[in-house]
């Protein structure tokens, strides 16, 4: 039997607390809060595709233990102005392509005209352009693709979508299901544009497909961690 898109994404968001999940992005109310050190540490965190639970989350703590707790690093500025193979930073961030991530991107957010830090790093968010994101400062360091990109812009609270694996998956579901052939095999960019459809013809959020999407293709590790950090 084929069913509408809406038909198909209400029986995908069945069980799934999607609602929350997105609120707590757009209110910052997770882990790190509204910590602009922490949101740009979670977003270079997950630029090599680590999952949340293993990979993402305990980077984040480990920064956190030894440069925020401590006082060492307050700001962009602060950031900034760490060395690329700092002892602790290494320890903290592991790969040099993360610890490249978050440096170049507070060097970058850390050089806005905004009066501090989570104004700065809102301010980009809300401007910037996934569609050309290898034009933006951010875009453009190595190690940033559009997953990263727009994971970045949904920790500033921004609604938006990332594209990754969970989001072609569903698209695929939905293809199936409501036969539209179109949304079948999306990824990059063209995932992002099938959301965005996929909200306007729907009920529900940009950041909501992304969140029913990641909650059904995930392991429960990674939903349990997302759970304990609200």
């Amino acid at each position: 039997m084929i069913r509408s898109v809406q038909a198909v994404l209400d029986r995908c968001a069945e069980g799934v607390p999607y609602e929350r999940l997105a609120a707590t992005f757009l209110e910052f109310d997770r882990a790190p809060r509204d910590d602009s050190v922490l949101l740009l540490a979670e977003g270079a965190a997950s630029s090599t595709g680590q999952s949340y639970a293993t990979g993402i989350r305990p980077t984040v703590e480990r920064f956190r233990d030894a440069f925020v707790a401590t006082d060492r690093v307050r700001s962009f500025d602060d950031l900034a102005a760490l060395e690329l193979e700092d002892e602790d930073l290494v320890e903290a961030f592991g790969a040099q392509r993360k610890r490249n991530v978050l440096l170049e991107a507070a060097a970058i957010f850390a050089d806005r005209p905004e009066d501090d830090d989570l104004e700065a790093l809102r301010a980009w968010a809300a401007e910037a352009d996934v569609y050309r994101y290898g034009e933006d400062p951010i875009g453009a360091i190595s190690g940033v693709g559009p997953a990263t990109f727009q994971y970045l812009r949904m920790l500033a609270g921004i609604d938006t979508a990332k594209p990754d694996p969970e989001v072609t998956a569903l698209l695929a579901v939905v293809a199936a299901e409501a036969d539209v052939a179109e949304l079948e095999g999306l990824e990059g960019l063209r995932s992002v544009a099938a959301c965005e459809w996929l909200a306007a013809v729907t009920s529900y959020r940009r950041i909501e497909i992304d969140r029913i999407a990641w909650w059904n293709f995930v392991d429960e590790t990674d939903r349990e961690a997302a759970i304990e950090t609200t």
